[in-house]
C-alpha cells in the first residue's frame, strides 16, 4: 500500500483551482476556492490540503471549520483511477492532521473500517454536455421534450440577464413559501463577486412580463452547477423551466463546459423534482455517505 502524505496547499487560489482542473476537470463548487473564500469571509476556518500516494498527487481536500468540527463537502475529489482502499486510508490520514473532528462527504463511494456512516448517500443529477447538439436534444425525455417544445412555441423569450437580485430575491421568497433549506441569498452574490463572469442568470417571459421565471447557475472549471431558480404561475404553465435549463445547457457547452450539475435527485425533494431533472437525460451520480472520519 502506498504511504500517505497530507500537506498544505500554500500557493495561491487560482493555483488551487489550476490543480483541481487536472485532477479532477469537473469537480464540484464545493471544491473551488471561491466557495472556501466565501466560507472564510463568514468566520469559518478554512485549509487547503493536498493528499500525495507514492510520491503522485492523487487528491484535494478543502476543509471548513468552526469550533473544533471540520467539514469536507464533495470532497475530498481523488483522481479518477484511485482504488477505494487508497482513498480510504487518504480520509483517515486526513482526519489524522486536523485539530478536531473530520465529516466527509466523499465525491466518490468509499466505505470501511475508521468510517462511520452519519447519512445515508446522495445522489446527483448530471448532465453530460459534450454530445453535439442534436444528440443532447434527442437524449431529452419525451414527455421533458413536449414542454420544451410547447414553451418554444408558445414565444418565450430567453434572456440573460445582468444582475441577479431580482432572481434572489424571488427565490428567497419561494424558499420561504416553501419550507425548504439552501445555501443563504448572500451566497450567490459573494460567488459572482469572487468569481466575476462565473454566474450565469437568464430569464424567461414575454414582451409585456419578461420575467415569469428564472435560473442561475454557477460555472467553475469545466463543470457547472444548478444554483437556483424560480418560477411564478405563468412559467409554471407555460414550461419556463424546461425552456431555460435547455438554454442553459447550449450556452454553457458553447463556453465548453462538459458536465452540468443539477443537484440533488434523493426522494424527500419530490419525486417530480427528481423526474424533472433526469428528463433531461442526466445520469446518476452516486456520492459517498456522509461519515465521520477516525483519524487512521
Amino acid at each position: 500500500m502506498d504511504r500517505i502524505e497530507i500537506t498544505p496547499f500554500a500557493a495561491t487560489a487560482a493555483a488551487w483551482d489550476a490543480a483541481l482542473a487536472a485532477l479532477a476537470p469537473a469537480a464540484p463548487v464545493q471544491a473551488h476556492a471561491g466557495y472556501g473564500a466565501i466560507a472564510a469571509s463568514s468566520g469559518r476556518g478554512l485549509r487547503r490540503l493536498q493528499i500525495h500516494a507514492g510520491g503522485r498527487l492523487v487528491g484535494l481536500a478543502q476543509v471548513l471549520g468552526r469550533g473544533g468540527l471540520w467539514l469536507c463537502s464533495r470532497g475530498p475529489v481523488f483522481a479518477a483511477d484511485l482504488p477505494e482502499v487508497t482513498r480510504r486510508q487518504a480520509l483517515r490520514a486526513l482526519a489524522r492532521v486536523l485539530p478536531g473532528v473530520l465529516i466527509a462527504t466523499p465525491e466518490m463511494p468509499v466505505a470501511g473500517f475508521g468510517l462511520v456512516p452519519l447519512v445515508t448517500a446522495r445522489h446527483q443529477a448530471i448532465w453530460d454536455l459534450t454530445p453535439e447538439e442534436g444528440a443532447l436534444r434527442a437524449g431529452l425525455q419525451g414527455k421533458w421534450r413536449n414542454r420544451l417544445v410547447a414553451a418554444e412555441r408558445a414565444g418565450l423569450r430567453v434572456r440573460v440577464e445582468r444582475a441577479a437580485g431580482w432572481l434572489i430575491a424571488a427565490e428567497a421568497q419561494q424558499r420561504a413559501d416553501r419550507g425548504y433549506r439552501a445555501l443563504p441569498p448572500a451566497f450567490a452574490e459573494a460567488w459572482a463577486q469572487q468569481s466575476p463572469g462565473s454566474a450565469l442568470v437568464l430569464s424567461a417571459g414575454t414582451a409585456t412580463a419578461p420575467r415569469l421565471a428564472g435560473v442561475m447557475v454557477l460555472r467553475a472549471g469545466a463543470g457547472a452547477s444548478y444554483h437556483l431558480g424560480w418560477s411564478g404561475p405563468e412559467g409554471r404553465a407555460a414550461g419556463a423551466h424546461n425552456l431555460l435549463l435547455w438554454q442553459a445547457a447550449l450556452r454553457l457547452r458553447g463556453m465548453g463546459l462538459r458536465s452540468f450539475d443539477l443537484g440533488d435527485i434523493n426522494s424527500e425533494a419530490g419525486a417530480g423534482l427528481m423526474h424533472f431533472k433526469l428528463g433531461t437525460g442526466a445520469s446518476v451520480h452516486r456520492l459517498g455517505a456522509t461519515c465521520l472520519v477516525l483519524p487512521g
